[in-house]
């Protein structure tokens, strides 16, 4: 007697249209778009940017690999440069190595810290 009205009330509720289930979903699409714009397409600019710098690279270039190591430029090869990391010491480093390209004569940036 009392299970009858709230299995009618069950009922109802699960013959809900398309626009219901629609509105379900929302949250999940807007937190895939969401990723996609903070997380996903700024990496891919990241990305483009670094292929440009390293196919950009000449002789005479002040480069800091992903080491921390800093050289110039020497030789320049398809997958591979020449870097002069001290005086007469030339080491061979593969190009996807390199973090950073400072033209020569751009001064090092001043240190702040004391210690």
């Amino acid at each position: 007697m009392f299970a009858t009205p709230a299995y009618a009330q069950t009922a109802g509720a699960a013959a809900a249209g398309p626009m219901d289930m629609m509105l379900q979903f929302l949250p999940l699409i807007l937190l895939v778009v969401l990723f996609y714009f903070l997380m996903i397409r700024p990496q891919q600019r990241r990305m483009k940017a670094h292929q440009q710098m390293v196919a950009d690279l000449k002789r005479g270039d002040q480069v800091i690999l992903s080491s921390g190591m800093m050289g110039k430029v020497v030789r320049v090869e398809d997958k591979e440069i020449g870097l002069e990391i001290a005086t007469g010491v030339t080491v061979k480093v593969v190009r996807t190595m390199i973090a950073e390209v400072r033209v020569r004569g751009e001064p090092a940036p001043a240190n702040d810290s004391k210690s």
